[in-house]
């Protein structure tokens, strides 16, 4: 069945819209869920593949694994069913691009807009692995932006639920090599560590606009293998001066070769980008980004769509704001006594000689007696 001709149509509770992608796996629509009326995307394996079993092992597996988990920055799961002997998956809509979109267009994006899209990343990793599942394809097109700046985890194909079976053998690599660590691309058995080397990957490349290790040529001598168990890449700083050094520390012990030196968790490396970027909220992170977006014209207004841009200040977090509150307070307080002093002049005298009679001798007591 070609894609073209299930726009229009009705397939279980949804009724197709149009066409988002065709690949050589299968076809992916925007379709609207008739019963609650909001969108999702539909996924489909082509009908020659379906018949594999690992390929339709890995589609159920990308919806049980997606299925449970319930966090704003992971795709969610509306429904599985099958239709006329084809199985799709239902998924949450987000209406925006992936990140490689992104990267393509923007060649230098500004340290703190690639930590905060890290962060959300890595809140919505510290949720998956929460879960017991790795995600192993985690890479720039699978991190979805939408126009709201929220960021999303999606594509759960690869995932491994870490207390079953892979649905592959031992000794073969699954994932998208640049991004994976050594034991992964030696067909090893992973734990939440492959995943976080990824994050480093995609953080790497969103400071510096390159993966930290690409793909040798043909008839390079040294294999992908052999340069991330090396652990040489070109130095974030060395490209970008900006960056803090504890953004790029960071960095360098999630691409760390060995599995036990690298940071232990999502988790960690969430708490240290809290850190780095003054505790930013989930709001503010994503203001920041929309932000950015909109600024750089990465999305434009549509014809029923009017778009309303907030400045934010500067490093807009949640330290800052109390101290900008503070400061307000301060200055309020400071206006209220020049405003009763020019209103009630005799009284506000009044009330400076009766402190003075007061602390006076309590001054005088407190004051060292000079020695002779």
């Amino acid at each position: 069945m070609s894609s073209p001709n299930l726009v229009g149509r009705r397939l279980g509770g949804f009724t197709v819209e149009r066409e988002l992608g065709q690949g050589g796996m299968g076809v992916v629509v925007l379709a609207r869920q008739l019963s609650l009326d909001r969108p999702a995307v539909l996924k489909r394996i082509h009908s020659d593949l379906a018949a594999q079993p690992d390929l339709e092992a890995r589609f159920e597996r990308e919806a049980m694994a997606a299925a449970r988990l319930h966090h704003p920055n992971v795709v969610s799961v509306y429904d599985r069913f099958q239709y006329r002997g084809q199985n799709y998956i239902a998924t949450e809509f987000v209406d925006g691009v992936d990140l490689s979109v992104i990267l393509a267009r923007e060649t230098r994006i500004p340290w703190r807009i690639a930590a905060g899209i890290a962060l959300e990343v890595a809140r919505g990793l510290e949720a998956i692995h929460a879960e017991g599942t790795l995600h192993r394809d985690l890479k720039p097109q699978n991190l979805l932006i939408g126009r709201r700046g929220e960021v999303k985890i999606t594509d759960f194909g690869l995932a491994l639920d870490s207390s079953g079976t892979a649905l592959t053998q031992p000794g073969t690599a699954v994932g998208t090599p640049p991004y994976m660590p050594a034991e992964q691309l030696r067909g090893e058995r992973v734990d939440p560590r492959a995943d976080v080397f990824a994050f480093g990957c995609v953080l790497y490349e969103m400071l510096t606009h390159r993966p930290p290790f690409q793909v040798p040529e043909e008839n390079a001598p040294e294999s992908l293998l052999a340069r991330v168990e090396s652990g040489r890449y070109p130095r974030i700083r060395s490209h970008r001066r900006d960056v803090p050094r504890a953004l790029a520390r960071l960095v360098r012990q999630c691409l760390r070769p060995k599995a036990s030196r690298r940071i232990a968790s999502a988790a960690e490396a969430r708490r240290r980008l809290e850190s780095i970027l003054d505790r930013p909220t989930p709001a503010d992170a994503q203001n920041a980004l929309a932000s950015y977006l909109w600024e750089q014209h990465v999305f434009e207004p549509r014809a029923t769509e009017t778009v309303v841009m907030i400045a934010a200040a500067p490093g807009g977090s949640a330290k800052s704001r109390l101290r900008m509150v503070g400061a307000a307070a301060a200055l309020a307080a400071a206006i209220l006594c020049l405003g009763l002093a020019l209103r009630f002049p005799d009284e506000v005298t009044r009330m400076t000689d009766e402190i003075r009679q007061d602390v006076g001798p309590l001054a005088a007591r407190l004051t060292p007696t000079p020695s002779r």
